[in-house]
């Protein structure tokens, strides 16, 4: 398998995570989305999403969305699961990180797609040419002051996003808050105190070896 990614971006950094925590090597190709390097021909040939991450299986297939990615790297390096142990768990887990995804990713990535000079003519990833919407950042900043609050009073009765076992709701969670809290600067508000002690117990549970 290859893996193509680019360490400082929050969607390849939700598979490295996956990767970290299992204990997983593959081969990696760093390819620097800074450059545009993602656009080029020779990733285009591999990839014509022109999207990071990327898994090249054995063969020949080309996975490039995250949640295919992970669930293929949870089947085939089973030790140490993400996604629970019953079709139950698997069912709560994959539905908190689409949640995730749809009301803090998604909101996060208008607001910097949209807002930052960068992106201008480039709002979205993928080979087109999008323009930028303003109105866009002020509605991603509203969906971003309501979710936050329901995200805390979750975990103010929960180890983990699910239940007592770190799994892949918590990487989405690590990446989404790592993305708001860094190229974003639309940090975390200071009142989720629920998620200031459950990002310790997440950090510390990807850490063990």
């Amino acid at each position: 398998m290859k893996f193509y990614t680019y360490d400082p971006a929050p969607n390849p950094q939700r598979v490295q995570m996956c990767l970290d925590y299992k204990g997983v090597e593959l081969e990696t190709i760093q390819v620097d989305m800074m450059t545009a390097e993602q656009l080029g021909e020779d990733y285009r040939r591999i990839n014509p999403a022109c999207t990071l991450p990327a898994l090249l299986l054995d063969s020949g297939a080309l996975l490039t969305e995250v949640p295919s990615i992970c669930t293929y790297l949870e089947d085939t390096f089973p030790q140490k699961p993400l996604f629970g142990g019953s079709a139950e768990e698997r069912a709560i887990i994959v539905g908190w990180s689409h949640k995730l995804y749809v009301s803090l990713f998604q909101p996060l990535a208008d607001v910097f797609r949209n807002g930052n000079p960068h992106f201008k003519g480039r709002a979205l990833p993928g080979p087109l040419d999008i323009e930028q919407i303003p109105a866009l950042v002020e509605r991603g900043k509203e969906r971003l002051a309501n979710t936050w609050p329901q995200i805390d009073a979750h975990l103010a009765d929960s180890q983990f996003m699910v239940g007592d076992s770190f799994s892949f709701a918590d990487i989405e969670l690590l990446a989404v808050t790592g993305f708001a809290n860094g190229m974003v600067r639309q940090p975390v508000p200071e009142s989720c105190s629920n998620i200031a002690a459950w990002s310790a117990r997440a950090q510390a549970a990807l850490a063990q070896k």
